[in-house]
């Protein structure tokens, strides 16, 4: 909940669902976090999270959701969203349009060779997934370097 303002920009934490572990045998060292930012339009930046039933209530009427579709394993847990559960997202938040993120730039070494599908899937995955459960949502796979700007609620 704590806030900061930068200029005419609103930041506020909200929280996610992750063990705030960066390493499987770590410490717990600070709750996971999600960020809203407001200026123009009004963006959800999801971090690293799972799915949980508060999240609409914690995060609020967002424009943009940027939600997680992957990560750098081939079993997420339940601490992640995959292409599915992130489309159940939009339905919980129900932003005007949505950006997969978190998937496709970091993997481990020679797993690309292996599994492949799991490293640049999952953004494809969440467009689909998302036209089935949220059509109303407009849905942004952006590539490497490219942007989008959404417009804002009136």
């Amino acid at each position: 909940g704590d806030t900061v303002r930068v200029g005419e920009i609103l930041v506020r934490a909200v929280p996610a669902l992750h063990d705030g572990r960066r390493l499987p045998v770590g410490p717990h060292r600070v709750p996971a976090l999600g960020y809203v930012v407001e200026g123009e339009a009004r963006t959800y930046f999801a971090g690293d999270t799972g799915l949980f039933d508060t999240m609409a209530d914690a995060v609020g009427q967002v424009d943009v959701a940027l939600l997680p579709v992957g990560g750098w394993g081939p079993n997420l847990g339940h601490h992640h969203l995959d292409a599915a559960r992130a489309a159940q997202a939009l339905t919980l938040l129900g932003p005007r349009s949505a950006v997969p993120v978190h998937y496709g730039t970091y993997w481990p070494i020679g797993m690309d060779g292996v599994r492949p599908h799991e490293f640049h899937a999952p953004g494809d995955e969440f467009v689909r997934q998302a036209s089935l459960v949220a059509p109303e949502v407009a849905v942004h796979r952006l590539g490497h370097g490219e942007h989008v700007r959404p417009e804002a609620r009136r």
